[in-house]
């Protein structure tokens, strides 16, 4: 028998009296190994050296999923140097059974034990999954906390920038003092019974359950992007403590507008009555009721949500696309030509993820042949975990032109176990003659920008003009990346400045679409304007470097300033709104004195006209720079840029 198996319940002994004396074990604790062969904890003494690394972990928890090859990593790593590592489940709702599978299907091989009665969480004094306790002789705790910093909720860093676990054991093997002895651990709250109850007649079969149906379950279910299902109770009373916290803090349902600002028909919105009565069952223990009071199930969901079966279905690639267990996985695009020999009106587009676990967000963009330009940025369709499909009128599709190419561009997150996916597109097809509104997508997107280091709230404004003179704003979906913070969206008419969308906590792991309850007349609006703010201090989380000054790019470690808007207009109407040239790309404005003045006052400080290029942000090197640099020597003269300016 393995000695992590013979010792775990001396330890327990031992935090509990303080000494080594034998005891009774527990009720309800036994220990499994990966392989599935089960053994009740022996007592024995324990070596005064021994290291051992006591971790909770959850079998449906993200966090945990994660985090269990890092944990084998470690592992195996310590093996040889007195270090050994066990593993607890203490959570209400996880079977033995699934206590295996989590453990087989992350390559697990350090024993697992379940915690039936929740004791040894309890002399522990774990909260959640994961979190880990090193303990030395069976009488000393040296670290207890978190893993790293890579992954909280709903956040994945590139790399952890402090790794505290593996620090701790290096310093204990080493014979040195634990630098940072304790961390605040993130995670699952471990599904306890409540201890206390409170009075209470709500009860899961009467309210709770519907509840649940109308707020969670459309992605909490089975074969859905939810980690977990909320479809049974006995699911569901393991996640109560948790569902109070993530439903108060305002992390689910996910909907991230602010409640005062804006009507929007697809709104998330959870009632303040409803979130009370979740709080008040949780506290009373979470009675079931009476199984005759239990709504009707909620119907698996429908494959395509287009009204009918797709009139086209594509799949993205030939060969699945494999999906690491974990680390950082950037856009992928796959280019498929679905053979239109003529133009063809879309009514309906719909991608259906082919692994729903581990596709967080796919568009698909429209590139129509040669040297033709789609219609504002070419936008298909998207997907996006918990939004359904946004259904306009029938007399509104949008116009694929004959011979285009259809771009998938797919945004998976590792969840601890390899995954492949192969996601599909259906296509619904309007009839011609039926349609009389063109809808398609415009931008407004601020490129030349630069986010100092340690800056909290860097705030970079844009908008555009170009956008059709007589057609109306349906929806609005804002673009960031991790550092990105809150956008405020609006409409600039003569001397108003009403606002569309106010998002003060914006989230990158939520692409949301705000589709506007009335649509927006856009027939005396001047611009279409944002202002979006950016954190790049160490108070954000899911900041990968505060030191580094930041600009435009494509990898999440880079940043975007963009909004997209769908509109429509009447068919056959090209014109589109040129009032000003504000959103022209940079490379084609005029430049004013103006801006030529500005321009050396802030990079010619010692006045003698000469501007080098090291002496501009990134930005400005990279889109604007050798557009002036007439002579390629990497510095701009006044003279040259007037010169530039005036061609």
């Amino acid at each position: 028998m393995r000695h992590g198996l013979k010792k775990l319940f001396v330890i327990l002994c031992c935090l509990a009296t303080g000494s080594m004396a034998a005891a009774a074990e527990p009720n309800g604790f036994a220990f499994q190994l990966p392989a599935g062969e089960q053994r009740v904890a022996e007592l024995t003494m324990l070596d005064a050296e021994q290291v051992t690394v006591v971790c909770f972990l959850g079998t449906e928890c993200p966090l945990a999923k994660l985090y269990g090859p890092r944990l084998q990593e470690l592992a195996t790593e310590f093996a040889g140097k007195g270090v050994e590592f066990v593993g607890i489940n203490s959570n209400r709702q996880d079977s033995m059974e699934e206590v295996l599978q989590y453990a087989q299907g992350h390559g697990i091989t350090f024993p697992i034990g379940k915690d039936y009665d929740h004791a040894v969480a309890s002399r522990f004094g774990a909260t959640r999954t994961p979190e880990v306790f090193v303990v030395k002789g069976g009488r000393q705790i040296l670290y207890q906390g978190r893993i790293d910093d890579r992954y909280l909720p709903g956040l994945t860093k590139p790399e952890a920038n402090r790794e505290e676990l593996k620090a701790a054991l290096t310093q204990i093997v080493t014979g040195q003092s634990v630098a940072v002895a304790k961390t605040e651990p993130v995670g699952c709250l471990l599904g306890r019974v409540t201890e206390t109850p409170q009075p209470t007649r709500l009860t899961y079969c009467q309210e709770i359950s519907r509840i649940l149906q109308r707020q969670c379950v459309e992605c909490h279910k089975a074969g859905e992007i939810g980690p977990f299902a909320l479809t049974d109770y006995d699911e569901v009373v393991g996640w109560g403590e948790m569902i109070v916290e993530v439903i108060g803090d305002g992390r689910m349902p996910p909907w991230h507008a602010s409640e005062t600002q804006g009507h929007f028909v697809n709104a998330r919105r959870m009632p303040e009555a409803e979130k009370l009565a979740v709080r008040e069952w949780v506290a009373g223990g979470m009675p079931y009721g009476e199984v005759a009071d239990l709504p009707p199930a909620v119907e698996a969901a429908e494959e395509w949500q287009l009204g009918r079966e797709p009139d086209l279905v594509l799949d993205m690639r030939a060969e699945p696309f494999e999906v690491p267990a974990e680390g950082t996985v950037e856009y992928q695009y796959f280019v498929v030509d679905p053979g239109f020999e003529e133009d063809k009106w879309v009514a309906g587009a719909q991608i259906l993820p082919g692994n729903r676990s581990v596709v967080h967000h796919g568009i698909i963009f429209i590139r129509p042949p040669g040297d033709e330009r789609p219609q504002g940025v070419g936008w298909l369709t998207a997907y996006v975990p918990g939004q359904r499909l946004t259904h306009f009128p029938a007399n509104m599709a949008r116009r694929v032109p004959a011979g285009s190419k259809l771009v998938f561009q797919m945004h998976y997150t590792p969840t601890g176990v390899a995954a492949s996916d192969l996601s599909k597109l259906g296509i619904t097809f309007a009839d011609p003659a039926e349609v009389d509104e063109e809808v398609f997508t415009v931008m407004a997107q601020r490129q030349d920008f630069e986010i100092p280091p340690h800056a909290a709230d860097h705030v970079v404004s844009g908008g555009t003009t170009k956008f059709p003179r007589n057609g109306r704003l349906l929806a609005i979906a804002p673009h960031m990346h991790v550092r990105g913070k809150a956008v405020e969206v609006y409409v600039r008419d003569q001397d108003r400045r009403p606002q569309l969308l106010d998002v003060p906590r914006y989230d990158f792991n939520w692409q949301h679409v705000y589709v506007l309850a009335e649509p927006q007349p856009l027939d005396d609006i001047e611009r279409l304007e944002f202002e979006i703010h950016f954190d790049n201090s160490k108070a954000n989380p899911a900041n990968p470097d505060p030191t580094k000054p930041v600009h435009w790019g494509d990898q999440t470690w880079e940043e975007m300033a963009i909004v997209f808007f769908e509109v429509a207009r009447p068919r056959g109407d090209d014109s589109a709104s040129e009032r000003d040239a504000a959103n022209e790309p940079r490379k084609n404005r005029k430049v004013t004195e103006t801006d030529v003045r500005t321009f050396f006052e802030r990079f010619d400080p010692d006045g003698d006209g000469v501007v080098h290029e090291e002496d501009v942000p990134l930005a400005t090197r990279r889109f604007a720079f050798g557009r002036f640099d007439r002579n390629g020597d990497g510095q701009l003269t006044r003279q040259e840029v007037e010169q530039t300016s005036r061609n």
